[in-house]
């Protein structure tokens, strides 16, 4: 009788879902049609109870009997601090079946970055970058879509799923137009919040929803009630049942099988009996029905209520100091009472549970029905439990967290591991809520300090302006002292970096170092205070300031990375001020141990940052020195790849490497690096120095190529335009958007642009005219309105260029003297630009030069060199320029 009963309720779940039903279908079909078509996201939406799990059951039947393979996961509403718990559900079962050299094998490069999120994997000793991990886990699905096609992932309780799951399903589903995999996932409106609700909408919106899940119509009641009990169930009983339930599916298959189990019969006279029936599926009747079966099942109950996921038989009973075989007894009473249920092994959960809750609005009740000092008394023992079965401190944090704080050190330790196990996996806002809570118990006073130091560290990334105010407490506070106290004021100056308060940033660490004792440590916070002044892009420089840093460096040897600091910093001061290059290069390598970057100083160390290693390489870029720079740039690129830093310092990496394509000429190149980018920095966030580095030298390089409208559109696009960031971009950004706007016939506008550009760079004294090139942009545009100003712009220009002495920089000044010539002085003037842009690394200045003298001199020979220049590097625009002269020049 139960096994009829179960088959009905199964079937009776499914009423008045035919459009949706069909909606599963097509999505199946159109999944197994091509290997190459693109990924889908269905949503069911609906309040709790309408059917949601029914319709995702169902699609598992009809994805299975169409020969797909289905992985399926759920939510749960007290899972949702535990990191990864709904895609460990989805992919670890697939993942633990390989050998771990099978794994390793396929997951390539993303293993150690999206492996100890999985679970599949040690985690790494550092603290994972949380983009990384994501795109980690977006690139295994990616992967075993393809091993395992056609694969359709089924997701229940969405809104329950933690935030790094929602963070992973929003950027898979982005990609779901190159990956061939269906996603059915389930909901109820609304839930959730914060971040998380800001990722399942991104989810859905590239989805298509689902016809909404409503209540049963009174009909549809009817047709369900008379298939459950019969047909002689009469009218009256039938709205009866509809007005109990309000047409909730759920409520409607309990109370019916309640009918059946009382042997009620279907008619209106017993009609009344129905809401006292009802309200034992739920709420207080839920409890007081759970108490008919017995203490010691109430126990159980409440102990699978406070695991939440991975229930066995074994862990309830010790949660709930039960023997083995009551557990085994009680068990059997909830699954007989319906209340708990064998899980289905379909899913292959990644705990090992053998039992879960018949629906969350059964788990919930019961969870709500602990008394309260009950329930926050067995989530401590439950985490002494997860501990003791060697799962981990991060693992047994989710019951720490509902402890009340009582003064316990043991409980400050155990939630500082892990927090520091949940930063190893990329799981920063899960190592927040722990540290937090440690601060609650709270620590003592002598490891007070740390513990906000440590929450600092968490939250740096995520959320700079609270992380000041942890940092600043800390640093108030007793107990940081030494290399700590030191690592505490960079981390803070971090912080204020990123939050766009780089002069307070400038301050603190000067404060620090005034105050600091100790030589070295002195010594390392002047040199961050140098990095911050050093890339301030603020409207006042002090000359003391170069004069200091000067003195400073010449006493350095590079002995260790605070010197070598010391004279990375001179060289980017000396670089950006214009001062002699061959001296900039030698600062630079005496900074390098054997030709590399000194332990301590690399891309991902985090004692220093990546600021340091940017200045670098970038003094060698505008120094000349292509090969050491594009060297630096391509393993910084490297580093971060094979780290999963996927957020801004990938970011960073890719606009640097387009920095290098664009010096050396492949615009073509340069422009795919800087439109990648753009792109993760668009997903980092708009206004961050990052985004100015991307956008800008992107638009440099479509003007280099010719592509003045798309430049244009870009730059309106992404708000190319003042206010500019407080941080050093390279090349200048007011440069570059006068040229922009003088190319765009603006003209009036650029010569105001490049007017502000030069005032800034004075102010700075920022004399490098090829960082700041706005000096040769403004002469051309005004040299028919103000040819005086304009040669003596010229003039200038070159004088800054043969004081800095690099091939480029002479050679683009000469070009720009040619360019207010005429007759043989404009053909000496460009003939002389080339010879030195021809001995220079940078090939499309080359190439322009070339086209200029061939214009100048009308010679073919030239405008053939300059048009083969040209085409190499992709200058779309400087090829048309050279065919058009060449034209002239065959016509005369």
């Amino acid at each position: 009788m139960t096994e009829v009963r179960r088959a009905v309720a199964a079937s009776a779940s499914l009423w008045e879902r035919d459009e949706e039903i069909a909606a599963i279908t097509r999505a199946v079909d159109t999944l197994r049609a091509d290997r190459s078509s693109p990924g889908l996201l269905l949503e069911a939406r609906g309040e709790a109870g309408v059917g949601k799990s029914a319709l995702l059951g169902e699609a598992r039947r009809i994805a299975e009997a169409l020969g797909c393979t289905v992985w399926s996961a759920r939510g749960g509403e007290t899972l949702r601090p535990v990191p990864f718990n709904v895609v460990r559900q989805l992919l670890q079962p697939a993942l633990v079946s390989m050998l771990p050299e099978e794994a390793r094998e396929y997951l390539g490069d993303w293993y150690d970055i999206a492996g100890p999120a999985l679970g599949i994997a040690d985690p790494g000793e550092r603290q994972a970058d949380p983009q990384g991990v994501c795109d980690g886990l977006v690139a295994a699905v990616r992967r075993l879509a393809r091993r395992e096609w056609p694969l359709v992932l089924l997701i229940d309780d969405a809104h329950w799923a933690d935030q790094e799951t929602l963070r992973w399903l929003a950027a898979l589903a982005g990609r779901l137009d190159e990956t061939s995999v269906l996603i059915v996932l389930a909901r109820r409106p609304g839930d959730v919040s914060g971040d998380s609700a800001r990722h399942l909408d991104e989810a859905t919106a590239v989805g298509r929803p689902l016809t909404p899940l409503n209540a049963l119509t009174p009909d549809a009641t009817a047709g369900l009630t008379r298939a459950t009990l019969g047909a002689h169930a009469d009218a009256a009983f039938c709205r009866e049942v509809w007005a109990v339930t309000g047409g909730n599916l759920y409520e409607t298959v309990e109370l019916l099988a309640k009918v059946q189990d009382s042997e009620m019969q279907p008619v209106e006279a017993e009609a009344a009996e129905l809401r006292a029936l009802n309200r034992s599926a739920r709420g207080g009747g839920l409890v007081a029905r759970l108490e008919q079966l017995g203490v010691d099942s109430t126990r159980f109950a409440w102990a699978a209520a406070i695991l939440g996921g991975g229930i066995t038989v074994d862990m309830v009973a010790r949660l709930a100091t039960l023997d083995r075989a009551d557990a085994a007894r009680c068990a059997e009473l909830l699954r007989d009472a319906r209340i708990l249920t064998a899980t289905d092994p379909a899913p292959g959960q990644p705990d090992g549970g053998d039992l879960e809750f018949v629906h969350p609005l059964i788990a919930t009740a019961v969870y709500n029905s602990i008394p309260d000092a009950l329930r926050t008394a067995m989530h401590g023992i439950a985490a002494q439990l997860v501990t003791d079965s060697g799962l981990g401190a991060a693992a047994a944090s989710r019951h720490l967290l509902q402890v009340y704080p009582d003064d316990d050190q043991e409980v400050v330790e155990q939630l500082r591991e892990a927090a520091r196990e949940h930063l190893a996996v990329g799981a920063p806002d899960a190592a927040r809520r722990c540290l937090e809570r440690a601060l609650q118990e709270p620590p003592l006073p002598e490891a007070h300090a740390r513990v906000l130091f440590e929450l600092g560290c968490a939250t740096l990334l995520t959320a700079p302006a609270t992380t000041i105010g942890h940092l600043r407490t800390a640093l108030a506070m007793p107990g940081l002292d030494g290399e700590q106290r030191v690592d505490a004021v960079f981390r803070l100056s971090q912080a204020l970096l990123h939050n766009d308060q780089l002069e307070e940033a400038v301050r603190t660490v000067e404060a620090e170092a005034a105050r600091n004792p100790d030589p070295s440590a002195r010594l390392r916070l002047q040199a961050v205070q140098y990095m911050w002044e050093g890339i301030h892009a603020g409207e006042t420089s002090s000359p003391r300031r170069s004069a200091r840093l000067a003195e400073l460096a010449a006493t350095c040897t590079g002995r260790d990375n605070a010197e070598r600091a010391l004279l990375i910093l001179r060289g980017f001061d000396a670089m950006t001020h214009g001062e002699s290059a061959e001296e900039v290069v030698e600062l630079c390598d005496r900074a390098l141990v054997n030709g590399r970057l000194a332990p301590g100083l690399g891309w991902t160390d985090t004692e220093w940052g990546l600021e340091l290693p940017m200045m670098l390489a970038s003094s060698y870029a505008y120094a000349d020195r292509l090969d050491r720079a594009e060297a630096l740039f391509t393993e910084a690129l490297r580093a971060y790849e094979t780290s999963g830093w996927s957020g801004g310092h990938l970011s960073l990496a890719h606009a640097y490497v387009g920095l290098g394509h664009r010096r050396r000429g492949r615009l073509r190149e340069a422009e795919k690096s800087l439109r990648e980018s753009l792109r993760i920095a668009e997903r980092v966030g708009r206004g961050l120095p990052l985004y100015w580095s991307a956008i800008c030298n992107l638009i440099d390089t479509l003007l280099a190529r010719g592509h003045v409208a798309e430049a244009a559109s870009l730059a309106d696009q992404y708000g190319f335009a003042p206010p500019y960031p407080s941080t050093i971009v390279l090349p200048d950004p007011r440069s570059v958007r006068g040229r922009l706007l003088l190319a765009t016939g603006r003209t009036e506008e650029g010569v105001n642009e490049l007017e502000a550009a030069e005032k800034a760079a004075a102010a700075r004294g920022r004399h490098n005219p090829v960082v700041v090139p706005w000096a040769t942009d403004l002469a051309r545009a005004l040299a028919t309105e103000d040819p005086g100003r304009a040669a003596r712009l010229a003039s200038d220009a070159r004088r800054q260029a043969e004081r800095f002495g690099t091939d480029t920089a002479i050679g683009e000044a000469l070009r720009c003297a040619a360019a207010l010539e005429t007759g043989q002085r404009a053909v000496r003037l460009a003939a002389q630009a080339v010879t030195y842009l021809e001995a220079s690394p940078c090939q499309y200045e080359h190439a322009a030069a070339r086209v200029e003298y061939g214009i100048a001199s009308r010679s073919a020979a030239e405008l053939h060199r300059g048009l083969d220049l040209a085409e190499s590097c992709g200058a779309d625009g400087l090829v048309a320029r050279a065919r058009e002269a060449l034209a002239v020049v065959h016509a005369g």
